[in-house]
């Protein structure tokens, strides 16, 4: 498979996630755009080192992969903790909860 043609399907899968960020509002779409963003650096760091030889972009996807582990557990928990609290998980109303 062409270099091309899996960092161009890494870009696409970026964007789409990128534009779910930036224009929805809710927030367990949020989180599954976030984890497409991290899946497309998964698909470019795995395409790249398969292009070049090398085993380092393998293992970063390790470390991604943890990482988004932990951002899925720790949102999740705080999404839990608004909605006891608010019985509403809106993301604009969110930012009331300052003190």
């Amino acid at each position: 498979m062409p270099i091309e043609f899996t960092l161009g399907l890494a870009a696409a899968i970026f964007s789409v996630g990128a534009a779910g960020v930036t224009f929805r509002r809710d927030p367990l779409v949020l989180f599954m755009c976030v984890e497409m963003m991290f899946n497309a650096a998964n698909l470019a760091l795995v395409g790249l080192s398969g292009y070049f030889g090398l085993l380092d972009g393998q293992t970063m996807v390790f470390l991604v992969l943890a990482v988004a582990a932990a951002e899925v557990a720790v949102g999740l928990a705080i999404l839990i903790a608004i909605f006891r609290v608010r019985q509403d998980v809106d993301v604009d109303h969110v930012s009331e909860l300052r003190g």
